[in-house]
């Protein structure tokens, strides 16, 4: 972040500072007291278990040289809001305002998925040519965003953000904590569908973002997916569509995959067409990096750049496509940071593209689908018997319906299809009947914790791991 002094920081969030302590934030801002390091200003969310005020004391100890806070602390020096998570956006919106003035290019991306990949992808694309700021995980809300603008400082060129949203309203209210110059749009889908009501809904929020695209910015639409193609009604801006038909702006053709389930490709833009060879796993990643390359030339980089730099990138986010092979020859598929219809049919897509002696898929329910939930379960057991899953295993009592869909499509019980109560029973289960050459893919709505059952299968300590993102939207 760049330096504010106190002061600064009180008249940015229109925050108070009592006795008019004096001082210097020189380092991050964080959220988490056990980040907090010297210089840094410590922000006390609000929670619904523990309350952040109660580790002022902790990030003072640690070096924080201030804190955004609803009440006072003798052990820090406070800067008194009424909400701190309102602050938090104020502050980012100033200093991303100091930054924009200093020629700092946003880039923004949304859609039902795909968001934190593309992110990613985009992210080290663009680190190739200067300074960039994409952190990793799903930060991509209220409080997330505004960390993620507040780690950018003036060296920074690029800063790339990811934008969710549980309602219509909320994309918008994230481009006024940072307006982008480029927004990436990339799909709509059925995520959090229950909230939405209908996926007309759903895009009606994802086109806030080429809402609020200035003139001279850039809408990238992804051409093969008719509501984000619409969008380019809703945006000033100039649109660059993307996509696999002869119509997109920048496409890709020759898509292969190879014996570890990665995409190639010749991707063709500005009358350019060249050889991508992805290092992350499934034919879904290409339209994610797509998206990417679109964002990437937008801010002047060349098509040849941006091919070898798609080449390059590597996994970033964890619990997503993350594939290992264990010593026993058994391979593991741990996608199970988040799940919806179209990720769970693309994971299942992945699976199907990966050598393997029998494809195992685990998978658990998927949340916030609304009324539409038991359809959607029940079919999306059939897709996996007709992705070529051999065994399909269903956690808890939210997926039963799997088990009820991959039967109906002629998957036999105890063989080709088991539903369990839970992710330990899954656990026994897959120690009986796991054997070298498997792969197994676990995927499930967060909700529902798979990625500890692949975290178990790997030997890894389930309790204590995982990213503490902070918060995610659809």
């Amino acid at each position: 972040m760049i330096s504010l002094t106190l002061a600064e920081v009180a008249a940015a969030v229109g925050g108070r500072l009592p006795g008019g302590a004096a001082g210097t934030v020189t380092g991050a801002v964080t959220v988490d007291s056990r980040t907090a390091a010297p210089g840094d200003l410590f922000v006390a969310l609000p929670g619904e278990r523990v309350d952040g005020h109660d580790f002022l004391p902790a990030a003072a100890a640690a070096g924080a040289v201030a804190a955004l806070a609803t009440r006072p602390d003798p052990a820090l020096p406070c800067v008194l809001v009424d909400d701190p998570v309102a602050a938090l956006g104020r502050l980012a919106h100033a200093v991303h305002g100091r930054l924009a003035a200093g020629g700092l290019r946003t880039l923004a991306i949304t859609g039902s998925a795909g968001k934190t990949s593309t992110k990613d992808l985009l992210g080290q694309v663009l680190a190739t040519a200067g300074p960039t700021v994409s952190p990793p995980g799903s930060y991509n809300n209220d409080i997330g965003l505004p960390l993620t603008v507040l780690a950018a400082d003036p060296a920074t060129r690029s800063l790339v953000l990811e934008m969710g949203a549980r309602g219509r309203g909320h994309i918008a209210r994230l481009c006024e904590v940072a307006r982008p110059g480029t927004g990436i749009v990339l799909n709509v889908g059925s995520a959090h569908l229950g909230e939405f009501g209908s996926a007309d809904a759903i895009a009606e929020a994802k086109g806030e973002l080429v809402a609020a695209l200035p003139a001279g910015g850039t809408a990238v639409l992804n051409a093969d997916d008719p509501r984000v193609l619409a969008m380019a009604a809703r945006t000033a801006a100039r649109v660059v569509t993307t996509g696999r038909g002869p119509e997109a702006d920048v496409r890709a053709a020759d898509v292969t995959l190879d014996e570890g389930g990665r995409a190639r490709f010749t991707l063709t833009a500005a009358g350019r067409s060249l050889p991508v060879a992805l290092r992350v796993v499934g034919e879904h990643q290409v339209a994610n990096a797509l998206a990417a390359a679109a964002g990437a030339l937008a801010t002047g980089m060349t098509p040849e750049a941006v091919a070898t730099a798609l080449s390059a990138a590597t996994p970033r986010s964890r619990w997503r496509m993350e594939v290992t092979r264990r010593p026993d020859g058994v391979t593991v598929v741990n996608d199970a940071y988040n799940a919806n219809p179209e990720s769970m049919r693309a994971a299942l897509a992945a699976l199907g593209g990966l050598p393997a002696r029998r494809r195992v898929a685990v998978l658990g329910g998927m949340a916030e689908l609304g009324p539409a939930a038991t359809g959607e379960h029940t079919r999306l057991g059939a897709d996996a018997v007709a992705a070529g899953v051999d065994l399909v295993i269903a956690v808890g009592p939210d997926a039963v319906g799997i088990a009820e869909g991959a039967a109906a499509a002629g998957a036999r019980e105890g063989e080709g299809v088991a539903a369990v109560p839970d992710r330990a029973a899954a656990r026994r289960l897959l120690t009986e009947v796991l054997v070298p050459g498997d792969v197994v893919l676990v995927k499930a709505s967060r909700a529902h914790g798979l990625e500890l059952l692949a975290m178990d299968l790997l030997g890894g300590d389930p309790a204590g791991a995982g990213p503490r993102d902070a918060g995610a939207g659809a």
